[in-house]
């Protein structure tokens, strides 16, 4: 499959996030974003080959990764939701008959994927005390805002899920930094992740005994 060669662009979202920038870093920004989109997550070799010099304005624009590797968050997104968008017109063209709910759910899909990120808007109005109970749960403080951003998207059915499903999803974690951050986690919908506990070995006198009950 061939690179996708665009993203949607939101211009007065562009501006606004970059109103303190010069017209030197705002050309920095937008080749780490073409080099984000056409390559994936950055090493911090290939931010300061761009920027030359680290940047503060410029590199807060992006987050690291559980590997270290720096990405812009929106710009995820917007990928994401490209690719959902392009496979869902993909599987309805691979149908012999479009049906009518085929056709509502290419609607759907299509109204999500042009819907205009605005953080002054509350997607299905989210608990602040059910998010602020997930995130201590998680147990990983970094980037908060990101986190909220995250979290908004979230449906209120995949709340329990979710709280059920982080004390064994950290578990699998020997070392912390190896943890996805919170953001991450949300965005992936890593509660779906099914983890294989392994079941405690029955001592060996105690099978003896079941045997000769």
């Amino acid at each position: 499959m061939s690179k996708d060669p665009a993203f949607l662009f939101y211009t007065s979202d562009f501006l606004t996030g970059t109103s303190f920038l010069t017209n030197e870093q705002i050309g920095k920004y937008i080749r780490l974003l073409c080099h984000q989109h056409q390559n994936g997550h950055l090493k911090e070799k290939d931010m300061l080959k761009i920027c030359l010099t680290y940047d503060e304005d410029v590199f807060e624009k992006f987050e690291k990764d559980e590997n270290g590797l720096f990405f812009n968050l929106r710009l995820d997104e917007e990928i994401y939701k490209r690719k959902a968008y392009s496979e869902s017109r993909r599987n309805n063209r691979k149908k012999k008959e479009v049906k009518e709910e085929d056709m509502l759910i290419i609607s759907k899909t299509y109204d999500e994927h042009m819907e205009n990120e605005n953080e002054n808007v509350i997607i299905n109005k989210k608990d602040n005390s059910v998010f602020e109970e997930l995130y201590n749960l998680y147990d990983k403080k970094i980037n908060r805002s990101a986190s909220e951003k995250s979290f908004k998207k979230i449906k209120s059915s995949d709340y329990e899920k979710i709280r059920n499903h982080i004390p064994i999803f950290i578990k699998t974690f020997n070392d912390k930094q190896f943890q996805p951050y919170f953001s991450t986690y949300l965005n992936n919908q890593r509660w779906l992740d099914e983890i294989k506990t392994k079941q405690p070995v029955q001592p060996r006198l105690e099978r003896r005994a079941n045997l000769n009950d």
